[in-house]
């Protein structure tokens, strides 16, 4: 069972902790989970906690109600155009935004995002800034952004999807605003695996499972460089990094790692 959290100021999202496992859940389920500024700003404070939490090794993250997260919300959008009259203040509230995705990506941690119903604009975002992304079967994705006058680059997408779907599956996301279903999704590379809902937080709680199995270093180590290792200038570079992050884990982990493999039996590593 999931222990008691400290995390429950949030108002709009739910955090539980089991055993190194964060289960975070986007909570405003009667909005589908659009993000206001109090939800920016819980989700900026959760990510960014992250780095100095070295007890939580994997966060799944998923949502209420019948929708991932239907993108920016909308009933603040007085706000949001009143910023957009000068750039200092829009800069400071895109900002607000945008850095939720990059200490998704500077956190430590291996982040499974489980998506159901709508994941449009930043619910995209949220999507493509996890390390895994599986689907229900009625999951659906959108660049939103692209459908109410703004540029269809935000929130890390025109880094991220590219890198998902290649450059015309993305294109044709960012440029046309349209929504692609769950089975697309599994084809062109959106997401690893489809399921039915009910079966959506099996699959999420059994990678978690395989991750925990690893080394805390190894797993943290493997994270920074898959990010590292996209935009290595060329194979010599990846695997000079490859190499120092295998030097740093034989010594405290290989021996108790392949006893454990040997024996069929789960691994204690240090530190764990």
């Amino acid at each position: 069972m999931s222990e008691p959290s400290r995390y429950g100021h949030y108002l709009t999202l739910q955090v539980r902790e089991q055993d190194g496992l964060h289960r975070l859940t986007l909570n405003r389920p009667q909005q589908m989970n659009a993000v206001d500024a109090l939800m920016c700003r819980e989700l900026g404070e959760y990510f960014r906690a992250l780095e100095d939490e070295p007890t939580v090794r994997v966060v799944i993250l998923d949502a209420r109600g019948r929708n991932f997260c239907a993108g920016l919300d909308l009933s603040e959008l007085d706000r949001i155009i009143a910023a957009g009259d000068g750039p200092a203040a829009g800069l400071q509230l895109q900002r607000a935004y945008s850095r939720i995705f990059v200490a998704m990506r500077r956190c430590p941690q291996p982040i499974i995002a489980l998506v159901h119903g709508a994941a449009s604009g930043a619910g995209l975002a949220l999507a493509l800034a996890a390390d895994v992304r599986y689907a229900a079967e009625d999951a659906r994705f959108n660049v939103a952004m692209a459908r109410i006058g703004m540029t269809g680059c935000d929130l890390g997408i025109s880094y991220f999807l590219p890198r998902s779907i290649g450059t015309s599956n993305a294109a044709e996301m960012m440029m046309g605003g349209r929504f692609v279903n769950a089975a697309k999704a599994l084809r062109i590379g959106l997401v690893s695996d489809v399921a039915p809902r009910d079966q959506l937080e099996t699959l999420g709680l059994e990678l978690a499972d395989q991750m925990l199995r690893m080394s805390p270093v190894g797993l943290r180590l493997t994270k920074d460089g898959l990010n590292l290792n996209q935009d290595a200038p060329g194979l010599e570079a990846a695997i000079a990094l490859e190499d120092r992050q295998q030097v740093l884990c034989i010594g405290p982990y290989l021996a108790e790692g392949a006893a454990a493999f040997m024996q069929k039996r789960p691994p204690q590593y240090p530190d764990a």
